[in-house]
């Protein structure tokens, strides 16, 4: 899915390098004589943290991931990965923990998963039992 670089917003999702990323800081350089408007945007991936920046004319279009939000239930928690069911599916699958959630994770608790292009990552815990 294609986005105008005109509508990307902190906040918002973008692909940099195929990877799927969450907007942090937009940079807007005004259009010089010989030129467009450049537009600067730092992101951090969303499965892997990793901060990454793109630079392209304020014109460009942009690549767009779909990501749905799915509600799981913890399994069990094993030291590094944490196995989830699914509560429309039933299915049953493990992911690793990310630090933030570690200390919140317990079996019975649940929680809300970010999924796209095959990967899934926790983006909150709801609670539970």
């Amino acid at each position: 899915m294609y986005s105008s670089m005109k509508e990307i917003k902190p906040g918002r999702f973008l692909l940099i390098d195929g990877v799927p990323c969450r907007v942090v800081e937009l940079d807007v350089s005004s259009p010089g004589k010989h030129g467009a408007a450049k537009m600067r945007v730092t992101a951090v991936g969303i499965f892997d943290g990793v901060k990454r920046t793109l630079l392209k004319p304020s014109s460009a279009d942009i690549e767009v991931p779909i990501i749905t939000k799915k509600k799981a239930q913890v399994v069990s928690v094993n030291d590094n990965t944490v196995q989830l069911m699914d509560l429309e599916s039933y299915e049953t699958y493990e992911i690793p923990i990310q630090d933030e959630f570690r200390s919140s994770l317990k079996q019975g608790v649940e929680v809300e998963i970010m999924e796209s292009m095959g990967k899934r990552a926790i983006s909150r815990v709801m609670g539970g039992q």
